[in-house]
Parts: C-alpha cells; sequence; structure tokens
C-alpha cells in the first residue's frame, strides 16, 4: 500500500560558495531529514559530463554477447547484466531492470594489494571496440573521488568533527571507490514498466552500503526516496534531476557511525517506460577503517547503537546479499 507519489525539495550545496558555514548548516539539516541534497559548482564540466554519459551509452548499445566478455568477476569489476541485482527481494517479482558496469581503484594484478575485496585490475573493453573509453572513466573516477572528499569535510564539520576527519589515510586517503555505470532499458524493449504494485522496478527499494554516494543523471526522471520506511503507507516522492549537479546521498556506513543521527534513506528507481541513465560513485573508507560511533556522535542518554566493524568484512557481505552468484553466468560467458 502506498501513497500517490509527489517531488521532494532538496537543499543544494554549491562547492564555490566560500560561506562554508552555509554550506554545513545545508547539509546538516539535509542529513537530518532526508540524507539527500543536491551538490553544484563542482568543478566538472559540462562538457566532460556529457562525454562520460556518451561513452557510457556507446559501451550499452554493444551487443550482448561482447559485453559479456566483460561480465563481473569475483572483485565485482566488469559488467552486470539486466536482472542481476535484486535488491528488494521481498516485493521484487525478477531482479532490478537494469544493466550496469563497475570500475574500481586500478590496482595492478601483482600488487599486494590487489589480494584485498574491491581492489584489483577493471576490466575494459578493448580500444578496437570503444578507443577513449578507458581514459575518460579513469579520468571521470579521479575527477568524482575529489568531489567527494570535498562533500567529505562539510560532513566532518556537520558532525563536529574536525574538517579533516575523513581525509586521514585509514579514511578516504585510501579509499574503496567505485564508479558504476547504469542504464535502464526502457518499456519499447523490454516490455516492462515500472509497476510497484506488481513487484516491477528499475531498481528495488534498497539504502546504499557506503558512506556517501554522489549520483549524476541525464533528465529522466526516475529516483525516488522514501524519508520513512516505517510509515505505513510508505511515502515515495521523486527527486528531480539537476543539469550539470550530482544527487548526493548518505549510506549505511555514515548513518552506523553518526549512531543513527544522519540518516541513510531508502530509495528506488520507478520508471514510466523511458529509458534512463544514470552514472554512481560509491565512495567508503579504506580495508581496515573501523567504523564505529563517532565521538561527537554518543552519549550517556544515546549509546552506540552498532558494533565495530571493518570496511571491508561490511561492504563484502552486503555485495554477497544482493548481487546473484557468478555460478550461475558460468555457461553464458562464452
Amino acid at each position: 500500500m502506498e501513497s500517490p507519489i509527489s517531488r521532494t525539495d532538496l537543499n543544494c550545496i554549491s562547492l564555490a560558495d566560500p560561506d562554508i558555514q552555509k554550506s554545513v548548516e545545508l547539509l546538516k539539516q539535509a542529513c537530518l531529514d532526508s540524507g539527500f541534497f543536491y551538490v553544484v559548482d563542482h568543478g566538472i564540466s559540462q562538457e566532460f559530463m556529457d562525454e562520460v554519459f556518451a561513452q557510457s551509452k556507446k559501451f550499452f548499445d554493444l551487443p550482448h554477447s561482447e559485453k559479456m566478455k566483460l561480465l563481473r568477476d569475483e572483485k565485482n569489476r566488469g559488467y552486470t547484466p539486466m536482472l542481476d541485482e535484486i535488491l528488494d527481494p521481498e516485493n521484487q517479482v525478477n531482479g532490478d531492470y537494469k544493466e550496469g558496469y563497475y570500475i574500481g581503484v586500478e590496482v595492478p594484478a601483482d600488487s599486494p594489494d590487489a589480494n584485498r575485496p574491491f581492489y584489483g585490475p577493471n576490466q575494459w573493453p578493448s580500444e578496437e571496440v570503444l578507443p577513449k573509453w578507458r581514459e575518460v572513466m579513469e579520468q571521470y573516477h579521479r575527477e568524482a573521488l575529489r568531489v567527494a572528499k570535498l562533500v567529505a569535510r562539510i560532513i566532518a564539520l556537520a558532525l563536529d568533527l574536525d574538517v579533516d576527519f575523513f581525509d586521514r589515510t585509514e579514511m578516504l586517503g585510501e579509499p574503496i571507490a567505485t564508479l558504476r555505470l547504469l542504464h535502464y532499458e526502457g518499456g519499447q524493449k523490454t516490455g516492462q514498466v515500472s509497476n510497484p504494485a506488481k513487484g516491477v522496478y528499475g531498481a528495488g527499494a534498497h539504502s546504499d552500503y557506503g558512506l556517501i554516494t554522489l549520483l549524476a543523471t541525464d533528465d529522466v526522471v526516475g529516483l525516488q526516496i522514501c524519508k520513512d520506511r516505517n510509515a505505513q503507507p510508505q511515502v515515495w516522492e521523486y527527486v528531480a534531476p539537476v543539469k550539470g549537479g550530482f544527487i548526493v546521498n548518505l549510506g549505511d556506513m555514515l548513518e552506523r557511525w553518526s549512531n543513527s543521527i544522519f540518516r541513510s534513506t531508502l530509495h528506488r528507481v520507478v520508471l514510466d517506460g523511458r529509458q534512463r541513465y544514470s552514472i554512481a560513485y560509491f565512495v567508503e573508507p579504506s580495508h581496515d577503517c573501523v567504523v564505529e560511533c563517532l565521538p561527537t556522535c554518543k552519549s550517556e542518554t544515546n549509546p552506540p547503537k552498532f558494533p565495530p566493524i571493518t570496511c571491508s568484512a561490511y561492504l563484502s557481505q552486503r555485495y554477497k546479499d544482493t548481487h546473484t552468484d557468478l555460478s550461475t553466468y558460468s555457461d553464458g560467458k562464452a
């Protein structure tokens, strides 16, 4: 049972605004309310953003057999086919009607760090098939990480921490940062238009796993958020795309870190039959970072709600819970 869908208004934070206190207040209000906000004036040109989307479309336009040659590996790098991910198994009849492509921090296969979860070499389409593709995606990965670190500094101040709290090596100095290209196929191709009443979604309801997510989208509306997951009926609101900016949301790890003061909010993608492209950038701290209640977020009346856990252990379990076992593709990757 759901109530009618409306649009929500989100706070907008300009990274070019010299009034840092204003940005902190806007972010704090957003994090207490919905965990979602816009970020603009981030320093990535519109021309380059357009190029990243164009290159993403070129990949998803490839024949299915070509894309399956780059099927995601045990490091979660590479192609995720339609229905590979099921984010809301209680309410979805199949999986997500989207395909994606994971690109993580590039670590050579012969490096000791390549043995760690989520680190290793990426999978790349050949230069013959998609020239310049790797170059564009690696540049975007670097640029998005720069933006994420700027946002993290504002978050630190909003939590009454030192501004450079998240800059430390064990935090975002050696991050697990993952770029994910996403394509939601239109109803004409799949025969599917999102229908929550029938359990059909572009992406099922979920909250993100990590610290923060930067989302760039095309102009097709589809993202919905639910500010109160326990409400009956749940109230879902559309989030409008923002040209040239990011929709930023907090992940479960930051909610855990902040002792549930800041919120990681349920969201999903519900589409009207049109194709939709988006680019998500998931930012998490280093593997060995221990996520435990921040000193500014606990008191005698609000003791820590969660036990400490390493970032690596937490993320590994969350990915395992939501993705199809790779062995099911063993006959199809040819």
